[in-house]
């Protein structure tokens, strides 16, 4: 259950980032009907979380000396990076995430990390700590 909240906050999450952030797009597929528009939103926020999973964690052990030399700003310039790379792999498939170029991929990571952080706040007495039954 822990990941579908957290699915469903990155991506509305996204949809505000969207919004604020002028060089951040999401194209969805088909029409744009609300429900090709939503799962477009949802396969977004987990391709999203699939990258930051996988060549974020990578890219951060890699990138260690570039933290403590810029004191952890290098992290917005990789998060932006990161966004840009999910935007590329949507590209490929024919819809999803678009950014218009780095410096929107920087400003649109951290709007969403923010964004993403508030709405887990707001939501967190509905779904409380959800922890995996075992």
């Amino acid at each position: 259950m822990r990941f579908f909240v957290r699915l469903v906050i990155n991506a509305l999450a996204l949809w505000f980032t969207t919004y604020l952030v002028h060089g951040v797009h999401v194209v969805s597929f088909g029409d744009a009907s609300v429900v090709p528009t939503v799962l477009t939103y949802l396969l977004v926020a987990f391709l999203f979380g699939l990258v930051n999973s996988i060549v974020g964690t990578v890219v951060k052990i890699v990138a260690f000396p570039l933290y403590i030399l810029t004191l952890g700003l290098i992290s917005f310039v990789i998060n932006g990076l990161l966004l840009l790379l999910v935007a590329w792999i949507s590209g490929v498939i024919g819809f999803g995430l678009r950014v218009d170029n780095l410096g929107w991929g920087i400003l649109g990571a951290v709007v969403l990390a923010v964004l993403g952080w508030l709405i887990g706040i707001v939501l967190r007495p509905f779904f409380g700590n959800v922890r995996a039954r075992a």
